[in-house]
């Protein structure tokens, strides 16, 4: 272990007493321990202090540290905890958090059983990195209490995507912008980070000067209730409508919430995001966003116009050496992205990759991705991978 945690304690006179053994248990195994702590008290004082950091030696010691799922009984919590199993990430402890009413429930990861906590318990656990899906008010109001404490978050919202002060993340991309002082990182939106991983190997060698998205996106994408209005309305059953309109057979330009200039929340997601992950605001974009009748996974046909020219085979090779991209573009055998084989994949993938003939320097594509994994829970638990793989966390 790093340090001698007693050793350490002693140093600096923080020990008044202890149970016989206690130094020689520490020192023989990794262990878990909690400090009772409330952080809501009328009165903080010195006494609180001592508390906390008497848990941060314990962790500086090697002494379990805590990864952290906030919103884990949702759907993209639920993927979180599937891909933090499946890519085995080196967590020592788990704690699911959820809202209140699922407090108590217990949740299984990798083959173990964890409980689910509120958020208050949480943050007092101080863990190493939180994983946040759990909605923008949430994240705004929640986020800062865990950077305070020196949890680093990774937050799945839309809260701190364009907050100057935050890093906008796709690890394959951008990872490089990450530092020790960055507490909260905003994971992009799901449509973004599909379209950044195909445009951004191609924007390093033509330089885009504008790019014209239509996205058709999955019913997931709104959430657990949407996806059971579809279920409903295929069944024949009544049930509670989150769009404002039948979606099973029909497709809705009507993704979020509608803005004063006629464009949704979710289409200019599209506009100022990629700018941002790619460090670069001189193209310029426009976006329409359908909903449409499937599970899972977004699609979205995309025309971008280049400064340079190209040649289609040279995009091809570019795209497929891409890390996390896959090529599918075969046209002559019907072989094309579909959300139905893109489904439970951490991959984007692109094809029906041809030249724009009615404009010069321009190239049509259409790109696939199951939007609750690289499109959320992947791409997260991919950046926890990145801090911990470059000592950041």
């Amino acid at each position: 272990m790093p340090k001698n945690f007693i050793e350490e304690l002693q140093w600096r006179g923080m020990i008044h007493d202890m149970m016989p053994g206690t130094e020689e248990a520490l020192n023989k195994k990794v262990s878990s321990g909690y400090i009772g702590f409330d952080p809501t008290a009328d009165s903080l004082h010195v006494g609180s202090l001592v508390q906390i950091m008497i848990l941060v030696h314990f962790q500086r010691a090697g002494h379990k540290p805590y990864a952290l799922v906030g919103g884990a009984t949702g759907m993209v919590g639920e993927v979180m905890l599937q891909v933090l199993s499946e890519r085995k990430f080196p967590f020592t402890d788990l704690i699911p958090v959820a809202s209140e009413r699922s407090v108590g429930k217990k949740i299984m990861c990798g083959g173990n059983s964890y409980e689910v906590v509120g958020l208050e318990t949480a943050v007092s656990m101080e863990p190493d990195v939180a994983l946040f899906s759990a909605g923008g008010d949430t994240s705004l109001e929640w986020a800062p209490k865990f950077a305070a404490v020196g949890t680093t978050v990774i937050d799945n919202s839309s809260a701190w995507r364009m907050d100057p002060e935050k890093k906008l993340v796709v690890p394959e991309i951008n990872g490089d912008v990450l530092t020790k002082n960055d507490k909260i990182i905003a994971n992009p939106n799901c449509s973004t980070i599909q379209l950044v991983m195909a445009l951004s190997p191609l924007h390093l060698k033509y330089k885009m000067k504008r790019v014209v998205i239509s996205t058709y996106q999955s019913v997931s994408g709104t959430g657990v209730k949407a996806v059971q209005q579809l279920d409903n309305e295929e069944a024949g059953v009544k049930g509670e409508m989150v769009y404002p309109h039948p979606i099973g057979r029909n497709a809705l330009p009507h993704c979020d919430i509608f803005l004063e200039n006629g464009y949704t929340k979710e289409e200019m997601k599209l506009v100022k995001e990629p700018k941002k992950i790619l460090r670069d605001s001189t193209f310029s974009v426009t976006a329409t966003a359908v909903r449409i009748p499937t599970a899972g996974g977004h699609s979205e046909a995309v025309n971008v116009q280049f400064i340079k020219d190209f040649e289609i085979e040279e995009v091809r090779k570019l795209l497929s050496e891409t890390p996390g991209v896959i090529v599918q573009d075969d046209v002559k055998n019907n072989v094309y992205p579909m959300p139905i084989t893109a489904h439970q994949k951490d991959e984007v993938f692109v094809g029906r990759i041809r030249r724009d003939e009615s404009q010069e320097n321009s190239l049509n594509l259409w790109i696939v991705s199951d939007n609750l994994r690289k499109g959320a829970a992947t791409n997260a638990v991919q950046i926890a991978e990145y801090l911990v793989e470059n000592k950041i966390v």
